[in-house]
């Protein structure tokens, strides 16, 4: 059986009385592209932060490539994590964050770097400080991608990105890891536009993993129910919904699992896509 890429055990992270993740286990297998999907606040950054090295747990363990992360200058070479509130000095232009990238990552490609920033049409002459929300988000992406680091993660890279340029970005992510296979985990909201990106899928919620599956079995994991609110509540009753909303004398509910062979006959049954199903989810959590 191959290592796991990235292994994080039983890792719980609190920040005085908040906990940030509880008793979190998962694994991402190397070359695996991993969606870290989950409303704000789920735990997603805290997550990230510790596959990168850039945070300890409070308890459990994390391992990039049987590596402690932590203060690793052997993981920190092979990594690339940029924030989607990433600073740079004050006076920096587009040519030095070019240059520092370079002197991080051993298998960094300064000519993709150009080819990239161009296809954002990056200034090079403005302050990093006065680019847009949108070009910070470009930047980024370029400088992750240029990396050619074995691990890869993306925090919202497309803050700020037109519809456009996001499936600029999402063309260039495929066209990257086709030619240099690497880890790549990458949290987003736009769960429809990059479902099909990924190979494995995690949710998060409340710190805890509510989700981890195959991408290729997530179209399996929910379904909605449609219908007369007073006969769905009378039937909800007995499989206990994620979500209910009424609007009237009707209401849907979301439910996770497969659909009941039977159902009462003026009630109806969808599919749930994958983005309703990690909205359902955050619902249940903030109707506890």
């Amino acid at each position: 059986m191959t290592n796991p890429a990235i292994a994080v055990a039983n890792v719980t992270r609190s920040f005085g009385s908040v906990t940030a993740l509880n008793d979190v286990t998962l694994s991402v297998a190397p070359n695996e592209i991993c969606g870290l999907l989950g409303a704000n606040g789920a735990g997603k950054t805290t997550l990230m932060s510790l596959i990168a090295g850039h945070d300890q747990p409070s308890s459990g363990h994390v391992t990039v490539h049987g590596h402690t992360p932590f203060e690793s200058a052997a993981v920190a070479r092979d990594m690339c994590f940029i924030r989607d509130n990433q600073r740079y000095p004050d006076d920096y232009t587009l040519k030095h964050a070019l240059r520092i990238a370079q002197g991080f990552h051993p298998g960094w490609d300064t000519d993709r770097a150009h080819q990239l920033a161009e296809k954002f049409s990056l200034p090079s002459s403005t302050i990093i400080k006065k680019f847009s929300r949108g070009q910070l988000s470009a930047l980024a992406i370029t400088l992750t991608l240029a990396s050619r680091a074995s691990v890869t993660i993306f925090d919202e890279p497309y803050l700020g990105l037109d519809v456009s340029a996001r499936h600029k970005f999402y063309e260039l992510l495929i066209e990257e890891y086709t030619n240099h296979p690497r880890t790549i985990v990458l949290s987003t909201h736009l769960v429809g536009e990059m479902q099909s990106i990924f190979d494995r899928i995690v949710v998060l919620n409340k710190g805890v993993v509510a989700l981890d599956v195959a991408a290729d079995d997530a179209t399996h994991l929910g379904y909605e129910l449609l219908g007369p609110a007073a006969e769905l509540t009378t039937w909800a009753h007995g499989s206990p919904a994620l979500s209910m909303r009424t609007v009237g004398s009707l209401a849907s509910a979301t439910f996770l699992g497969e659909p009941p062979q039977q159902l009462p006959e003026r009630l109806d049954v969808r599919p749930l896509p994958l983005q309703d199903l990690v909205a359902a989810i955050g619902d249940s959590s903030q109707g506890a």
